[in-house]
């Protein structure tokens, strides 16, 4: 790890910090893939349809991209607006991003799912 060696760290204060980067290094990995997600949504669409894992490794990228394209919008509107990121943001951000059809129909959808988690709790 750069920064990090023996000689200005303590042996116990280096393993522990080399534990919590590969600790965090695994939370990322996990919490960039989507294929589970991808897959479950298949198969509520369409459930004897099957997906090659070479199609379901580009959808992965598909969907972590345009994650990472929305939240770095959302990111910028907020500064912009000098305010944190808040569902508006968001909101806006994926008006932005995506063709006018898709996006409403991705903002109906979060607004739907919003209202029924709130039911929920």
């Amino acid at each position: 790890m750069p920064g990090l060696t023996t000689k200005n760290v303590s042996k116990k204060g280096f393993r522990k910090a080399v534990k919590i980067r590969r600790e965090d290094d695994q939370s990322a990995r996990d919490a960039a893939e989507m294929s589970v997600s991808i897959y479950k949504l298949l198969k509520q669409i369409h459930p004897q349809a099957e997906i090659a894992s070479e199609a379901m490794s580009i959808m992965n990228a598909l969907v972590n991209d345009t994650f990472d394209r929305i939240a770095n919008e959302a990111s910028r509107l907020a500064y912009y607006n000098k305010r944190a990121i808040t569902s508006k943001e968001i909101q806006t951000a994926v008006r932005l991003l995506l063709p006018e059809e898709l996006a409403e129909k991705a903002v109906s959808e979060c607004k739907r799912a919003v209202a029924k988690h709130k039911r929920s709790q």
